[in-house]
């Protein structure tokens, strides 16, 4: 736990000192490509092992990397393409949030049974979310 938090601040610090050497823009590019790669790898290497039947975890592990490293690569090509217009608001992009979307679902379904709970009581913190999400949207 230590050495993880600790790795955390020295890659915190690297970012910073990045953006005050090269800027934004660059350490944006720079970050956003890579965790957005290494997030691909990381989905197939779930799939992999959801395959291999490895652990019960691995597809809710595999649609949550994927649908966050395509959500996060969309708006990293976005920028890399000089945000064009057709990109801003693109249903696309709703394909990939689903992917995002279905891994969370997984991992609540995952949780519940992990509480020795049984059937849909996993969705009420998904519609608690999206309850709270709608209403700062109308507030906003």
């Amino acid at each position: 736990m230590k050495q993880a938090f600790a790795l955390m601040m020295v890659i915190a610090a690297v970012l910073q000192l990045g953006y005050l050497w090269a800027g934004y823009e660059a350490i944006y590019q720079i970050g956003y490509g890579a965790i957005t790669l290494m997030g691909l790898m990381i989905s197939l290497t779930f799939l992999w092992l959801y395959v291999v039947r490895a652990t019960p975890l691995a597809l809710g592990m595999a649609y949550s990397w994927s649908g966050a490293s395509l959500v996060l690569g969309w708006w990293w090509i976005f920028s890399v393409l000089g945000e064009p217009a057709w990109a801003a608001e693109s249903p696309a992009h709703f394909v990939f949030l689903a992917l995002y979307l279905v891994g969370a679902l997984l991992h609540f379904s995952v949780i519940n049974r992990s509480f020795g709970l049984h059937g849909a009581m996993f969705l009420w913190p998904v519609l608690g979310a999206v309850c709270l999400s709608g209403l700062i949207y109308i507030i906003n």
